[in-house]
């Protein structure tokens, strides 16, 4: 398959080319500049000039190839809405290129969007379509597509890391780092979910060529790491003393991440295992964490 990838020079997404490569396909990447360009032609990919706000170039992208994956995403969270609705947008350009066909287009959204209810683990079978989280935005645009028959696939994310950048879990390293001391809130009791980078770059394979049109994918190898670890990990790597802070506490120690800190974010993959046979091989979430001096 020629594939086109939107998201091709990011952290997820740079993976996914040698792992699309290996198994005999093709990548068309979105690139908005000439390094970014370079970057691909040298992993073996092609380059389509474009960004995720050209919705015009993502409609061409789309229809130029036989399937789509969608992992760009603006990580700006001081204008997480805004940037959610830009999704969306790109989501409705990409499917507007597979129109009348059964080519599939794998979206990206949050393992938050299968919560059932507070404290349990966020399961693929469920979506909650009014959820809160602004990122309800993309599997809203998902569901529309496959209305109108496009082979629409989720993969919902939990914490991606290897040892140079771990989602969230960067955040509160960086914080940590700038305030010296690695903390959690309350007993740290809420658990959050990972996966390893090179694990997650197979599940975007494999629901490639499963093209399972409405299907929902977790990439989840550990669905419950409580943030006392996480904070307990971090404080170890750096030299940096554990604290606890209260939720009254919270806002002005984490700020933006106050929203993440105290949330539980865990998630299962037992159905995502079974369709499509994904076992996770990759080191854990803390495992990097403490890798993280060896790493530079």
């Amino acid at each position: 398959m020629r594939v086109f990838l939107t998201g091709a020079t990011g952290f997820i997404g740079s993976h996914i080319i040698p792992e699309l490569l290996g198994a005999g396909h093709r990548v068309l990447g979105l690139t908005r500049s000439d390094a970014g360009a370079d970057a691909l032609v040298a992993a073996g990919a092609e380059a389509h000039r474009g960004d995720i706000e050209d919705l015009e170039s993502l409609t061409e992208g789309a229809a130029a190839c036989d399937g789509v994956i969608h992992t760009a995403f603006d990580h700006n969270f001081a204008d997480f809405l805004e940037n959610c609705q830009k999704d969306r947008r790109a989501i409705e350009a990409l499917g507007a290129g597979l129109e009348g066909t059964s080519k599939p287009l794998i979206i990206t959204s949050s393992t938050a969007m299968g919560s059932t209810a507070l404290g349990e683990p966020a399961s693929e079978d469920v979506f909650n379509a009014y959820s809160p989280n602004p990122r309800v935005a993309s599997e809203l645009a998902g569901e529309a597509l496959y209305g109108r028959g496009i082979h629409v696939i989720v993969l919902r994310n939990s914490q991606i890391h290897d040892t140079r950048k771990q989602g969230l879990v960067s955040d509160l390293i960086g914080l940590a780092c700038k305030k010296g001391v690695s903390a959690y809130v309350g007993e740290g009791a809420n658990t959050w979910s990972a996966a390893h980078v090179l694990d997650t770059a197979r599940l975007y394979r494999m629901a490639l060529e499963r093209n399972e049109a409405g299907a929902r994918y977790h990439g989840t190898a550990e669905g419950a790491i409580s943030l006392r670890d996480i904070a307990e990990a971090i404080g170890q790597t750096f030299g940096l003393p554990l604290r606890s802070v209260s939720t009254d506490e919270a806002g002005a120690h984490f700020g933006w991440l106050a929203a993440f800190a105290s949330k539980d974010m865990s998630a299962s993959s037992t159905l995502t295992r079974k369709h499509l046979g994904w076992q996770p091989e990759g080191p854990t979430l803390l495992t990097d964490i403490c890798g993280m001096t060896a790493a530079g």
